[in-house]
């Protein structure tokens, strides 16, 4: 936590407000952070009401404290909900909007107050990415915004703060992760991304360099997810998993994601699951579905992941989806929407809402219509 110190006292801050939650409070994950802003000579508030999937009522509370505190940084401690919510709340605190003008893309006016992300989990990446997401109770579904505003003046990725992540956190947070390098990367390229006219686009399309991150995280994530997940004294496992996340995160946060989260965004808000288990729920039907159109990057993916070299290239794609089905499998991620409540009724309601969000639909590499989405769904119940 030096370089917080040194941070705090080189920029000059006196007053920070610190969100986070509950159980990271209790559990003293947040103590180092605290020390270190008071060492700088900071005064601190702290918002410890920041829950999974945070809502829009949350984030109101949360700008409400900053209003009442007027601080001149906002630190996040926590997992991607809490980094989301420090990414609102210094939005709307600094420009004095609604936590909700915030969705959709390009929709911060102008640059926030210093934002400091410390992420305790590794698998969102959101310390380094440009979006950030809150869940509509009202309509059941998650909203996502993203700016080049959201982006945190620095990133300080500690992997020691993500020792003491329960089980089914790191879980779920690791194969987010790998969601994400592999969205990444198998994208549609930059120069045949096709928005419409009139609209404007939140992500790229891959290239070289997000497929460069993408890779190593996905190298990494074959080598350790399953050891940082399943062996809790696996220190370098987990470090390894910590440095995944924010390559992951670099590399989606510029070339996109696509089917995997425009399909988890309506079933998360309906079942109330965490966003990186809807994630690995969705992630090898999706890449299924995708198989065709990426064939010689899922080959890719199948080695880097550590499957068997096999002669024929379509039979090594299909290896990765196999790949991540025993990654899945081996850190307890269900399997089946049925799994984690969803109805067959639900999944005509789950795919009209995914269908409202095209912009992700734009990055897929295969198009895909209501009866395709309608059908991944069906195979994924």
């Amino acid at each position: 936590m030096t370089q917080l110190t040194t941070l705090a006292g080189r920029l000059g801050w006196q007053q920070a407000l610190v969100i986070t939650d509950a159980n990271l409070l209790d559990a003293k994950v947040v103590e180092p952070v605290l020390l270190a802003l008071a060492a700088g000579g900071v005064q601190v508030e702290v918002f410890g009401e920041g829950e999974a999937e945070p809502s829009i009522a949350v984030a109101e509370a949360s700008m409400a404290l900053a209003n009442e505190v007027k601080p001149d940084v906002i630190i996040g401690v926590g997992g991607g909900s809490n980094l989301d919510l420090s990414k609102n709340t210094a939005a709307a605190f600094t420009h004095q909007g609604h936590p909700t003008d915030y969705f959709g893309f390009d929709k911060v006016p102008g640059p926030t107050i210093p934002l400091v992300c410390l992420p305790t989990t590794a698998g969102t990446g959101s310390e380094v990415s440009h979006s950030m997401v809150l869940t509509d109770t009202e309509q059941q579904i998650k909203i996502s915004g993203q700016s080049e505003y959201f982006r945190p003046d620095w990133a300080i990725v500690d992997p020691q703060l993500t020792y003491s992540c329960p089980r089914q956190v790191a879980a779920d947070s690791g194969i987010d992760a790998l969601t994400h390098a592999i969205e990444a990367i198998t994208t549609v390229d930059f120069d045949q991304l096709e928005i419409p006219l009139g609209e404007t686009c939140a992500y790229d399309g891959r290239t070289e360099l997000t497929s460069s991150l993408a890779e190593r995280a996905i190298r990494i994530c074959g080598k350790s997810l399953i050891s940082a997940v399943n062996s809790p004294d696996d220190y370098q496992a987990k470090d390894q998993m910590a440095l995944a996340a924010t390559l992951a995160g670099m590399a989606f946060s510029n070339s996109g994601v696509a089917l995997v989260h425009a399909m988890e965004y309506p079933m998360g808000g309906e079942l109330h699951c965490s966003h990186g288990l809807g994630n690995g729920l969705l992630l090898p039907y999706v890449m299924q579905f995708n198989l065709q159109s990426r064939i010689p990057t899922f080959a890719k993916i199948a080695r880097w992941l550590g499957e068997t070299e096999l002669a024929d290239q379509t039979q090594m794609a299909e290896q990765a989806v196999k790949a991540v089905e025993r990654i899945r499998e081996s850190i307890g991620i269900p399997h089946r929407i049925r799994d984690i409540g969803g109805t067959e009724e639900q999944l005509q309601s789950f795919t009209e809402k995914a269908m409202n969000i095209q912009r992700l639909f734009w990055l897929n590499p295969q198009p895909a219509n209501y009866d395709d989405i309608y059908q991944i769904y069906r195979t994924a119940y």
